[in-house]
């Protein structure tokens, strides 16, 4: 006998405030199991054969770490870094400063920096979609923020055309884990992305 037919059962059985207490009862329990699972959903990591490996902006050390290790199992033939245009670090542009982190790497001649301009990640998408114009093939790997894959994946497949996207997760234990409510920054990470996502989702893909 299923959950909802035992449910079912008690609504058909209870009356008046102990139907409340049941329909209140249940709708906690949902929402705990929602809630768990929240940052699961978030995350998607299912690096497929590639390409390009595009790292969008954010973070400059582990995903472009992430960026390199795939590059050296084969994910892809090229990789393409986005950077901050605008930003200045020190007196020093990002792009100048990812510049000199290119040509100090082993892997410099196939790594190339992408200046991008937009502040959000569907801004993003539209300065990597000029990018990816410069390169060879359609099968594109994305590496992001574990937390911000789900997202990342859905905006560039709906902003860019004619191209085929999967995405690999750079871990954070700092800034996220799947288990939000053990840490006061993971669950903050959480819940900003998870308004994030419903932003997109609900309002600014169709805008």
């Amino acid at each position: 006998m299923g959950v909802l037919t035992v449910v079912k059962q008690w609504m058909e059985k209870a009356t008046g405030r102990k139907r409340a207490l049941i329909f209140a009862a249940v709708a906690a329990a949902l929402f705990l199991v929602l809630a768990a699972n929240a940052g699961r959903v978030l995350v998607v990591d299912a690096p497929e054969r590639s390409d390009v490996i595009l790292v969008l902006a954010g973070d400059t050390g582990r995903r472009p770490a992430r960026a390199l290790e795939l590059l050296s199992q084969g994910y892809g033939r090229r990789v393409v870094i986005d950077v901050p245009a605008a930003d200045r670090v020190f007196g020093f542009s990002e792009v100048q400063l990812a510049e000199n982190y290119v040509q100090d790497l082993p892997q410099a001649a196939s790594v190339r920096v992408c200046p991008i301009y937009g502040l959000s990640t569907r801004d993003e998408s539209r300065d990597a979609e000029r990018c990816l114009a410069h390169e060879d093939g359609s099968r594109i790997l994305i590496v992001t923020s574990e937390y911000h894959t789900r997202r990342a994946l859905s905006i560039l497949r709906h902003q860019v055309h004619g191209k085929t996207f999967s995405v690999a997760a750079a871990h954070d234990d700092i800034q996220f884990g799947t288990r939000w409510w053990t840490h006061r920054q993971w669950a903050k990470t959480c819940v900003d992305e998870w308004l994030r996502l419903v932003w997109w989702t609900a309002i600014e893909r169709w805008g």
